[in-house]
């Protein structure tokens, strides 16, 4: 099942002020207590899985402590996957907004819990990893990609909450501003890094719904793993070049001949470096085929998105060294941010 830890400490949450909240906007709960636990994974958002006897949700709030400018932004998940979740049943559907921080501290959103296995690090105990499992999976996340990337956008709330024209050019700049901001050591790799992204930017694809974080370990699957049955963290999704979406996942798909920092700058590396897993060249062929989609182009997407996943690193790291944040997980990801923009900069080819 999806990793349920604790709440750790620092994250703690107002029961009284959460369950009273519930009890009004759900006023057919049962008389049982508020149990809050947390979701293990991810390193922005804080998640939270909620009950009150047999009802379940799912809580989302930003980080404690002060945020990146327009990051974070609640609502606007909500109202993403208001649309979403009616035409594409991996998305959670959402239950109610609310923005008075007096309740958790910040402004939060409530969803659907769905249930289903965390392929991760590892697999479930109970689970062979054979490479016919890996390519299973591998296909699965092809699949959703292909199938998210075919939903219509048009005269929705997406297509009024985003800019598709000029996506790259402006995510490209946007991202260095980022980074800029978020310094706290000069790494030499990133100017002629900056270069090369400014003086490459692609003519943008047709555009297509982003999903812009996709992993698998925002996916989860059936306990046989013989399909995808939920997709998570829909915080940077928009309306935008679908080749900037492969190239994200490509970002987060590691092999077992990468570099070791690569591999294990964020604690045990994936699953994905097991036999039978596709490579990155195998997906990115996979996705061609299966969407009709021209990805010539594809070596900018990749290094471009080594880049922006450095800065969302970087700007953890930056807060965690500003003691904005206690979390001894990030204590690495300064180390991990610089492995990644030598990576950027050198992924001339997407190897086999």
């Amino acid at each position: 099942m999806s990793q349920i830890i604790p709440v750790r400490k620092g994250e703690e949450l107002d029961v009284a002020k959460l369950e009273q909240f519930l009890r009004i906007h759900f006023p057919d709960l049962p008389s049982s207590p508020l149990v809050i636990e947390q979701f293990g994974t991810g390193a922005s958002n804080l998640t939270y899985a909620l009950s009150i006897g047999d009802w379940e949700a799912v809580l989302r709030r930003p980080p404690f402590g002060p945020v990146a400018p327009k990051a974070h932004d609640m609502q606007r998940e909500y109202r993403i996957l208001s649309v979403l979740s009616e035409a594409f049943p991996l998305a959670p559907k959402p239950y109610v907004f609310c923005e008075d921080e007096n309740v958790v501290g910040k402004p939060f959103f409530l969803m659907e819990r769905k249930h289903g296995v965390l392929v991760d690090t590892s697999f479930p105990e109970e689970t062979k990893a054979t490479p016919e499992i890996c390519r299973h999976l591998s296909d699965q996340m092809v699949d959703t990609l292909v199938q998210l990337h075919s939903i219509p956008y048009e005269n929705t709330v997406l297509e009024k909450m985003s800019k598709p024209h000029g996506f790259i050019e402006r995510q490209v700049h946007g991202w260095l501003n980022r980074y800029e901001k978020a310094k706290t050591e000069t790494i030499p790799e990133v100017e002629a890094l900056k270069k090369w992204l400014v003086s490459h930017v692609p003519i943008s694809q047709a555009p297509a719904i982003i999903h812009y974080d996709y992993k698998l370990n925002n996916a989860l699957f059936s306990p046989d793993l013989s399909k995808a049955v939920g997709l998570f963290d829909w915080e940077m999704t928009t309306v935008g070049d679908p080749l900037a979406d492969l190239g994200v996942a490509m970002g987060y798909w590691i092999e077992e001949t990468d570099p070791e920092l690569l591999k294990t700058g964020l604690g045990k590396p994936p699953v994905t470096v097991q036999e039978g897993f596709y490579t990155r060249r195998e997906f990115i062929e996979a996705y061609a085929a299966k969407s009709g989609r021209d990805v010539s182009n594809i070596q900018f997407y990749v290094k471009f998105a080594y880049f922006k996943l450095a800065v969302i690193c970087q700007q953890i790291y930056y807060r965690y060294k500003k003691g904005q944040t206690n979390d001894e997980r990030f204590a690495r990801f300064g180390d991990y941010a610089r492995t990644l923009i030598i990576q950027s900069l050198h992924a001339d080819d997407v190897k086999n």
